[in-house]
């Protein structure tokens, strides 16, 4: 910014002089910038603003901007005009030609004539060709017939790749249907299920607490049984050892009546048997004590 404090000076400029030239400019600019705004809003009121070196500098460039813009625009327009008057330049020499040749004008056309003309045009115009002659028309249609073709062959992979989804979304909507059937039946399974678990759960607390109240019941009785002096041996569990013990000696004791009765057909040597005979006697009778003892145990 000119002006500035502390800005460097070209040398033999007073300050003064440098400061008056700044001020100025700025002057210009800020005129500059006003005249911009009165052309952009025209009659309308331009906004209010704050005027400072900084918003004066960005408007400056805007309207640089705007005029650089306006000039190419400008331009732009002038070289329309220009190929405007040049086609109908074009277009006057080629009606005259047409009249000294033929005797042709299109004012003389019938109504047929005129719709054929301007059809042509038309079709000209949409082929973007830069006339009506066939060595224009011919590329340009085969060009829109190569398109068309192109376009025809796209248009039947794109209706392949439509019927192959078509295939796939039939095949994910059949699975998706038969998913949901499993999951319903999943679902009902689950709540039969749960229905079965509460139920085996309730049963569970209930037999809990039946067994706790046997257990306490069973102690009780014990107590009881204990406070009347009964004998450790004559409870369940000791009846229980003696009877499967009573069952044990009962298989032990088929082997020797098998043996003993094998000792009873013998003949030959009297007195050896009769000493065997014996001690199988006392054996037995030692057994069949013991189980009596034992079941008279059990009886009390």
């Amino acid at each position: 910014m000119g002006g500035a404090p502390g800005a460097l000076l070209p040398r033999g400029v007073p300050r003064e002089v440098a400061g008056a030239a700044a001020m100025e400019a700025r002057e210009a600019k800020e005129a500059q910038v006003a005249a911009w705004l009165k052309k952009i809003f025209g009659d309308h009121p331009i906004p209010q603003y704050e005027v400072n070196p900084r918003t004066t500098e960005i408007l400056y460039h805007l309207s640089e901007r705007n005029r650089a813009r306006d000039r190419d625009v400008h331009l732009v327009i002038e070289d329309l005009k220009q190929k405007a008057s040049e086609y109908e330049s074009e277009a006057k020499h080629l009606q005259d030609l047409l009249m000294e040749s033929v005797n042709f004008s299109p004012a003389n056309l019938s109504s047929t004539g005129s719709r054929y003309l301007n059809a042509l045009v038309d079709s000209a115009v949409a082929l973007e060709t830069k006339d009506t002659s066939l060595a224009s028309f011919i590329p340009a249609v085969n060009d829109l017939t190569s398109d068309l073709f192109r376009i025809k062959s796209k248009n039947e992979e794109i209706k392949l790749e439509l019927g192959k989804l078509e295939k796939n979304l039939t095949a994910t909507l059949v699975l998706e249907k038969c998913l949901r059937e499993d999951l319903k039946k999943a679902e009902l399974h689950l709540s039969i299920e749960r229905a079965k678990v509460d139920s085996r759960l309730q049963n569970m607390d209930f037999l809990k607490a039946k067994s706790e109240e046997f257990r306490f019941g069973i102690k009780a009785a014990e107590e009881q049984l204990s406070a009347r002096g009964m004998d450790a041996s004559l409870s369940h569990q000791s009846l229980v050892a003696l009877s499967e013990k009573l069952a044990e000696l009962k298989r032990q004791t088929i082997p020797l009546k098998k043996k003993l009765e094998s000792y009873l057909d013998l003949m030959p040597n009297p007195s050896l048997a009769q000493v065997k005979i014996e001690e199988a006697k006392r054996e037995l009778d030692a057994i069949e004590a013991e189980l009596t003892k034992k079941v008279d145990m059990m009886e009390l």
